[in-house]
Protein backbone atom coordinates (compact mmCIF):
# COMPACT_ATOMS: atom_id res chain seq x y z
CA UNK A 1 0.00 0.00 0.00
CA UNK A 2 1.43 3.34 -1.08
CA UNK A 3 0.95 6.21 1.37
CA UNK A 4 0.45 9.48 -0.44
CA UNK A 5 0.61 11.97 2.44
CA UNK A 6 4.34 12.62 2.37
CA UNK A 7 5.73 15.47 0.33
CA UNK A 8 9.41 14.62 0.79
CA UNK A 9 9.65 10.84 0.29
CA UNK A 10 7.70 7.88 -1.01
CA UNK A 11 6.35 5.56 1.70
CA UNK A 12 5.10 2.01 1.15
CA UNK A 13 3.62 -0.46 3.66
CA UNK A 14 4.32 -4.14 2.91
CA UNK A 15 2.24 -6.85 4.57
CA UNK A 16 0.66 -10.29 4.06
CA UNK A 17 -1.90 -10.07 6.85
CA UNK A 18 -5.17 -8.29 5.95
CA UNK A 19 -5.19 -6.45 9.27
CA UNK A 20 -1.63 -5.20 8.62
CA UNK A 21 -0.46 -6.78 11.88
CA UNK A 22 2.80 -7.85 10.21
CA UNK A 23 3.32 -4.65 8.22
CA UNK A 24 6.71 -3.06 7.71
CA UNK A 25 7.25 0.37 6.21
CA UNK A 26 9.72 1.08 3.43
CA UNK A 27 10.62 4.68 2.86
CA UNK A 28 12.39 5.75 -0.33
CA UNK A 29 14.05 9.16 -0.17
CA UNK A 30 12.83 11.89 -2.50
CA UNK A 31 15.02 13.15 -5.35
CA UNK A 32 17.88 15.42 -4.23
CA UNK A 33 16.64 15.44 -0.62
CA UNK A 34 20.25 14.87 0.46
CA UNK A 35 20.67 18.60 -0.24
CA UNK A 36 18.74 19.42 2.92
CA UNK A 37 18.63 16.17 4.90
CA UNK A 38 21.73 14.65 6.47
CA UNK A 39 20.94 10.93 6.26
CA UNK A 40 23.61 9.76 8.71
CA UNK A 41 22.34 12.14 11.36
CA UNK A 42 18.78 11.01 10.67
CA UNK A 43 19.82 7.40 11.28
CA UNK A 44 21.62 8.28 14.52
CA UNK A 45 18.64 10.24 15.80
CA UNK A 46 16.28 7.41 14.88
CA UNK A 47 18.38 5.06 17.04
CA UNK A 48 18.54 7.51 19.96
CA UNK A 49 14.76 8.00 19.90
CA UNK A 50 14.25 4.23 19.59
CA UNK A 51 16.44 3.62 22.65
CA UNK A 52 14.19 5.97 24.64
CA UNK A 53 10.96 4.36 23.45
CA UNK A 54 10.02 7.33 21.25
CA UNK A 55 10.41 5.69 17.82
CA UNK A 56 9.48 2.41 16.09
CA UNK A 57 11.99 -0.42 15.52
CA UNK A 58 14.40 0.21 12.68
CA UNK A 59 15.01 -2.94 10.63
CA UNK A 60 17.52 -1.74 8.07
CA UNK A 61 18.85 1.24 6.18
CA UNK A 62 19.81 1.05 2.51
CA UNK A 63 21.39 3.39 -0.01
CA UNK A 64 18.28 5.51 -0.59
CA UNK A 65 15.89 4.65 2.21
CA UNK A 66 14.88 2.88 5.39
CA UNK A 67 12.74 -0.03 6.49
CA UNK A 68 11.07 0.13 9.91
CA UNK A 69 8.20 -1.00 12.09
CA UNK A 70 4.68 0.07 11.24
CA UNK A 71 2.97 1.89 14.13
CA UNK A 72 -0.75 1.17 14.35
CA UNK A 73 -3.03 4.18 14.67
CA UNK A 74 -4.20 7.16 12.66
CA UNK A 75 -2.08 9.98 11.26
CA UNK A 76 -3.54 13.18 12.67
CA UNK A 77 -5.25 15.94 10.71
CA UNK A 78 -5.78 19.63 11.56
CA UNK A 79 -9.02 18.80 13.39
CA UNK A 80 -7.30 16.29 15.70
CA UNK A 81 -4.44 18.53 16.83
CA UNK A 82 -6.89 21.08 18.23
CA UNK A 83 -8.81 18.47 20.24
CA UNK A 84 -7.74 19.05 23.88
CA UNK A 85 -7.67 15.33 24.65
CA UNK A 86 -5.28 14.61 21.77
CA UNK A 87 -3.19 17.78 22.04
CA UNK A 88 -2.35 16.98 25.66
CA UNK A 89 -0.93 13.65 24.46
CA UNK A 90 1.07 15.48 21.78
CA UNK A 91 2.41 17.98 24.33
CA UNK A 92 3.44 15.13 26.66
CA UNK A 93 5.14 13.19 23.88
CA UNK A 94 7.04 16.28 22.80
CA UNK A 95 8.19 16.75 26.39
CA UNK A 96 9.37 13.13 26.36
CA UNK A 97 11.54 13.76 23.28
CA UNK A 98 12.83 17.09 24.64
CA UNK A 99 13.85 15.43 27.90
CA UNK A 100 16.27 13.03 26.18
CA UNK A 101 19.58 14.37 27.44
CA UNK A 102 22.66 15.07 25.38
CA UNK A 103 25.10 12.93 27.41
CA UNK A 104 26.48 15.83 29.37
CA UNK A 105 27.57 17.89 26.37
CA UNK A 106 25.87 21.18 25.60
CA UNK A 107 24.74 20.85 22.01
CA UNK A 108 24.47 23.79 19.64
CA UNK A 109 21.10 24.50 18.05
CA UNK A 110 21.03 23.44 14.39
CA UNK A 111 18.66 26.25 13.44
CA UNK A 112 21.13 28.90 12.21
CA UNK A 113 23.36 26.50 10.34
CA UNK A 114 20.30 24.98 8.67
CA UNK A 115 18.81 28.36 7.71
CA UNK A 116 22.15 29.49 6.26
CA UNK A 117 22.45 26.26 4.32
CA UNK A 118 18.93 26.54 2.87
CA UNK A 119 19.40 30.19 2.00
CA UNK A 120 22.69 29.39 0.24
CA UNK A 121 20.91 26.69 -1.79
CA UNK A 122 18.16 29.17 -2.65
CA UNK A 123 20.78 31.75 -3.70
CA UNK A 124 22.51 29.37 -6.07
CA UNK A 125 19.18 28.22 -7.51
CA UNK A 126 17.70 31.68 -7.86
CA UNK A 127 20.81 33.52 -8.95
CA UNK A 128 20.26 35.95 -11.87
CA UNK A 129 22.06 33.59 -14.26
CA UNK A 130 19.46 30.85 -13.90
CA UNK A 131 16.68 33.18 -12.96
CA UNK A 132 13.18 32.29 -13.92
CA UNK A 133 10.97 35.43 -13.95
CA UNK A 134 7.90 33.62 -12.62
CA UNK A 135 9.95 32.64 -9.57
CA UNK A 136 10.78 36.21 -8.72
CA UNK A 137 7.16 37.36 -8.51
CA UNK A 138 5.79 37.65 -4.96
CA UNK A 139 9.12 36.54 -3.53
CA UNK A 140 11.33 38.70 -1.32
CA UNK A 141 14.70 39.59 -2.85
CA UNK A 142 17.77 37.63 -1.77
CA UNK A 143 19.10 40.76 -0.02
CA UNK A 144 15.85 41.02 1.95
CA UNK A 145 16.13 37.35 2.96
CA UNK A 146 19.74 37.84 4.09
CA UNK A 147 18.62 40.78 6.25
CA UNK A 148 15.73 38.84 7.77
CA UNK A 149 18.00 35.95 8.68
CA UNK A 150 20.50 38.28 10.37
CA UNK A 151 17.66 39.98 12.25
CA UNK A 152 16.19 36.65 13.42
CA UNK A 153 19.52 35.34 14.61
CA UNK A 154 20.06 38.49 16.64
CA UNK A 155 16.53 38.64 18.08
CA UNK A 156 15.75 34.97 18.70
CA UNK A 157 19.03 33.72 20.11
CA UNK A 158 18.64 36.19 22.98
CA UNK A 159 15.31 34.78 24.16
CA UNK A 160 16.88 32.15 26.40
CA UNK A 161 15.03 29.17 24.95
CA UNK A 162 16.75 25.94 26.09
CA UNK A 163 18.41 23.74 23.46
CA UNK A 164 16.88 20.24 23.53
CA UNK A 165 16.50 17.25 21.21
CA UNK A 166 13.77 18.41 18.80
CA UNK A 167 11.75 16.68 16.11
CA UNK A 168 11.72 19.93 14.06
CA UNK A 169 8.99 18.78 11.66
CA UNK A 170 5.87 18.03 13.65
CA UNK A 171 3.23 18.42 11.02
CA UNK A 172 -0.06 16.63 11.71
CA UNK A 173 0.72 13.61 9.52
CA UNK A 174 3.95 12.95 11.45
CA UNK A 175 1.91 12.23 14.58
CA UNK A 176 0.32 8.80 14.95
CA UNK A 177 -2.49 8.43 17.47
CA UNK A 178 -3.02 4.92 18.84
CA UNK A 179 -6.47 4.89 20.40
CA UNK A 180 -6.06 1.47 22.07
CA UNK A 181 -2.94 2.56 23.95
CA UNK A 182 -4.06 6.18 24.35
CA UNK A 183 -0.70 7.41 23.18
CA UNK A 184 0.72 9.39 20.29
CA UNK A 185 4.06 8.70 18.62
CA UNK A 186 6.06 10.87 16.25
CA UNK A 187 7.42 9.55 12.97
CA UNK A 188 9.94 10.82 10.36
CA UNK A 189 13.18 12.05 11.90
CA UNK A 190 14.78 13.65 8.84
CA UNK A 191 14.99 17.04 10.50
CA UNK A 192 15.49 15.83 14.08
CA UNK A 193 18.38 17.41 15.97
CA UNK A 194 19.27 19.66 18.87
CA UNK A 195 17.42 22.94 18.56
CA UNK A 196 15.57 25.58 20.54
CA UNK A 197 12.68 24.13 22.51
CA UNK A 198 10.46 27.05 21.43
CA UNK A 199 11.22 26.40 17.74
CA UNK A 200 9.86 22.84 17.91
CA UNK A 201 6.65 23.99 19.57
CA UNK A 202 6.20 27.08 17.37
CA UNK A 203 6.77 24.96 14.29
CA UNK A 204 4.08 22.52 15.44
CA UNK A 205 1.61 25.36 16.07
CA UNK A 206 2.22 26.63 12.53
CA UNK A 207 1.33 23.16 11.26
CA UNK A 208 -2.18 23.48 12.70
CA UNK A 209 -2.83 25.31 9.41
CA UNK A 210 -2.30 22.13 7.35
CA UNK A 211 -0.03 21.48 4.37
CA UNK A 212 -2.07 20.63 1.27
CA UNK A 213 -4.70 23.29 1.96
CA UNK A 214 -3.02 25.89 4.18
CA UNK A 215 -5.34 27.95 6.38
CA UNK A 216 -3.68 30.19 8.98
CA UNK A 217 -7.12 30.85 10.48
CA UNK A 218 -6.50 27.45 12.14
CA UNK A 219 -3.39 28.68 13.99
CA UNK A 220 -4.11 28.00 17.69
CA UNK A 221 -5.57 30.86 19.73
CA UNK A 222 -3.69 32.15 22.76
CA UNK A 223 -6.07 30.22 25.00
CA UNK A 224 -5.44 26.92 23.18
CA UNK A 225 -1.70 27.58 23.18
CA UNK A 226 -1.66 28.21 26.94
CA UNK A 227 -3.52 24.95 27.64
CA UNK A 228 -1.12 23.09 25.35
CA UNK A 229 1.96 24.73 26.91
CA UNK A 230 0.70 24.01 30.41
CA UNK A 231 0.46 20.26 29.64
CA UNK A 232 3.87 20.41 28.01
CA UNK A 233 5.61 22.22 30.89
CA UNK A 234 4.07 19.93 33.47
CA UNK A 235 5.38 16.86 31.67
CA UNK A 236 8.75 18.41 30.81
CA UNK A 237 9.44 19.49 34.39
CA UNK A 238 8.39 16.11 35.69
CA UNK A 239 10.78 14.36 33.31
CA UNK A 240 13.75 16.70 33.75
CA UNK A 241 13.42 17.59 37.42
CA UNK A 242 11.93 14.35 38.62
CA UNK A 243 8.84 15.61 40.42
CA UNK A 244 6.59 12.58 40.41
CA UNK A 245 2.86 13.23 40.33
CA UNK A 246 2.99 16.55 38.54
CA UNK A 247 4.89 19.79 38.74
CA UNK A 248 3.59 23.24 39.45
CA UNK A 249 3.73 25.50 36.43
CA UNK A 250 3.92 29.20 37.26
CA UNK A 251 2.13 31.91 35.27
CA UNK A 252 5.50 33.45 34.57
CA UNK A 253 6.95 30.25 33.05
CA UNK A 254 3.86 29.84 30.92
CA UNK A 255 3.91 33.44 29.67
CA UNK A 256 7.66 33.28 28.91
CA UNK A 257 7.27 30.09 26.88
CA UNK A 258 4.26 31.53 25.05
CA UNK A 259 6.27 34.58 23.94
CA UNK A 260 9.31 32.48 22.94
CA UNK A 261 7.18 30.04 20.95
CA UNK A 262 5.39 32.74 18.98
CA UNK A 263 8.62 34.53 18.15
CA UNK A 264 10.30 31.30 17.05
CA UNK A 265 7.34 30.44 14.85
CA UNK A 266 8.76 33.09 12.48
CA UNK A 267 11.92 31.06 11.97
CA UNK A 268 9.76 28.06 11.10
CA UNK A 269 7.94 30.01 8.34
CA UNK A 270 11.27 31.20 6.96
CA UNK A 271 12.84 27.72 7.03
CA UNK A 272 10.00 25.95 5.24
CA UNK A 273 9.63 28.76 2.72
CA UNK A 274 13.29 28.29 1.69
CA UNK A 275 12.77 24.52 1.72
CA UNK A 276 9.80 24.92 -0.60
CA UNK A 277 11.89 26.88 -3.12
CA UNK A 278 14.54 24.14 -3.16
CA UNK A 279 11.92 21.39 -3.47
CA UNK A 280 10.19 23.30 -6.29
CA UNK A 281 13.34 22.83 -8.34
CA UNK A 282 14.11 19.15 -7.65
CA UNK A 283 11.18 17.22 -6.28
CA UNK A 284 9.27 14.79 -8.51
CA UNK A 285 6.40 14.68 -6.00
CA UNK A 286 3.14 16.17 -7.21
CA UNK A 287 2.83 19.20 -4.94
CA UNK A 288 2.94 22.93 -5.62
CA UNK A 289 6.10 23.73 -3.65
CA UNK A 290 6.47 27.23 -5.09
CA UNK A 291 2.97 28.20 -3.99
CA UNK A 292 3.73 26.74 -0.56
CA UNK A 293 6.98 28.74 -0.28
CA UNK A 294 5.17 31.96 -1.16
CA UNK A 295 2.47 31.26 1.44
CA UNK A 296 5.08 30.73 4.15
CA UNK A 297 6.98 33.93 3.29
CA UNK A 298 3.72 35.86 3.23
CA UNK A 299 2.82 34.57 6.69
CA UNK A 300 6.32 35.35 7.97
CA UNK A 301 6.02 39.03 7.00
CA UNK A 302 2.45 39.22 8.24
CA UNK A 303 3.31 37.81 11.69
CA UNK A 304 6.63 39.58 12.17
CA UNK A 305 5.21 42.87 13.59
CA UNK A 306 2.66 40.93 15.68
CA UNK A 307 5.19 38.70 17.44
CA UNK A 308 7.88 41.38 17.64
CA UNK A 309 5.47 43.33 19.84
CA UNK A 310 5.11 40.43 22.32
CA UNK A 311 6.98 41.02 25.56
CA UNK A 312 7.36 38.92 28.67
CA UNK A 313 5.80 40.99 31.44
CA UNK A 314 8.47 41.86 33.99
Amino acid sequence: QLFTDGITNKLVACYTDEGMADAVLVRVYGRKTELFVDRETELRNFQVLRAHGCAPDLYCAFQNGLCYQFLPGIALGPDHVRDPHIFRLVAQEMARVHAIHANGSLPKPILWQKLHKYLTLVKTELSPKVSNPSLQQDLPSLEALEQELAWMKEALSQLGSPVVLCHNDLLCKNIIYDRTRERVRFIDYEYTGYNYQAFDIGNHFNEFAGVKEVDYGLFPSKDTQLQWLHSYLQAYKQLTQGHPGGSEVSEEELETLYVQVNKFSLASHFLWACWGLIQAKYSTIDFNFLRYAKLRFKQYFKMKPVVTALQVSK
